[in-house]
């Protein structure tokens, strides 16, 4: 009788973890259509790392692509507010995200409108591309901008962000100095304080009300809170707690928008296997090094050499080094070098962070 009662729990337990999973992978949504528009520019694409390191790129936007997959849902009144390079090394021994800012002036190719027309190729900011041919432009500026080629998509709405924040019981962040924000509806007092999902969306994407804001600042705070956030997932066990877990990976999944090879659990654990291994010194958040666009001070562009060696570096799956953002927010009107000059030839040291630098232990010293 003790063996039946064992087997029939495990079977009743195997039931129940098969419906969870099976609820996790319907959450996705597959984006067929860029896949669809990419392979029409195989040939301009660069090629893949032979290293076996591959590169994820992450589209934050203001609401979920359409459910049909067709080219061009994601477009609209949709807008990237947050686009990341993300290069898992090979053997994954370590995690580089780069930021890429909205306001950066680059070259966008001529892409394909929802509609089915064709815009001009030429100068124009960064988000451009994607309200102009959604994630397939957005993939194809990056890649002409750097040189990766791009393995992966994932398209994230803010809801879902919003939702992995109350799942993990709130970020903790510290600040300064008060901020006050009546368009992101934040109003927070100075110090050490703990943000719920509502509170943290305004907090990563408000402008007013923080330092000089600018961009630069908003992308650093993004970078501190990501690592907040990954600080939090590992102290409290989330990953090793399925009853903690199972409200994250909701969440999350129910929010993405992906290609078809990371549209499952499966495809997604086969991506990250080894992640969890990694130091949380080895991950680390970087913003290209860039500077103002001397025909716009509201724009940017890239700063060389510098850029030119962070691209080689994720092509060549070389490790990139970067100089903590030091303790909390900046003070108004602060403005920070963008990266350190290479002394001698040598790689340079680009402003950033990592996931072990927890920024309201080191501001409280």
């Amino acid at each position: 009788m003790a063996a039946l009662a064992l087997a029939a729990l495990l079977l009743a337990t195997a039931g129940t973890v098969w419906f969870l999973w099976h609820q996790l992978d319907s959450n996705i949504h597959t984006d067929t259509g860029v896949e669809a528009e990419l392979r029409k520019y195989m040939k301009e694409r660069p090629d893949p790392s032979r290293t076996g390191a591959e590169n994820v790129l992450i589209i934050g936007t203001d609401r979920r692509s359409g459910s049909d997959g067709s080219y061009g849902r994601d477009t609209g009144t949709a807008r990237s507010d947050t686009v990341i390079l993300m290069h898992l090394a090979a053997g994954r021994r370590s995690v580089t995200a780069v930021s890429i800012p909205r306001d950066l002036m680059v070259r966008v190719p001529r892409c394909t409108r929802p509609d089915g027309s064709r815009t001009t190729a030429g100068l124009a900011q960064f988000n451009w591309a994607f309200s102009w041919g959604g994630t397939a432009c957005t993939i194809r500026t990056v890649e002409q901008l750097t040189g990766v080629r791009i393995d992966h998509h994932v398209t994230v709405d803010f809801t879902g962000f919003k939702k992995m924040v109350d799942a993990v019981g709130g970020v903790e962040v510290c600040t300064p100095y008060p901020i006050h924000d009546k368009e992101a509806r934040l109003d927070l007092p100075a110090g050490r304080q703990m943000l719920d999902g509502e509170k943290a969306l305004g907090y990563v994407r408000a402008r007013h009300g923080f330092g000089d804001g600018s961009d630069t600042e908003r992308m650093d705070r993004q970078q501190a809170f990501l690592a907040s956030l990954l600080r939090k997932t590992e102290s409290e066990g989330v990953l090793l707690d399925p009853a903690k877990l199972y409200p994250v990976l909701d969440a999350a999944t129910s929010s993405l928008s992906t290609d078809p090879g990371l549209n499952s659990m499966s495809k997604l654990y086969d991506l990250v296997s080894g992640v969890q291994d990694i130091p949380m010194r080895r991950v680390r958040f970087l913003t290209v090094p860039r500077e103002p666009y001397p025909y716009d001070v509201n724009r940017d562009q890239l700063v060389q050499p510098q850029a030119a060696v962070l691209f080689a570096a994720l092509r060549d799956d070389r490790q990139v080094a970067v100089q903590s953002l030091g303790p909390g927010l900046r003070p108004p009107a602060s403005s920070p070098p963008v990266t350190s000059p290479p002394p001698g030839g040598a790689d340079p040291t680009y402003r950033g962070t990592t996931a072990d630098h927890d920024i309201c232990h080191e501001s409280n010293r």
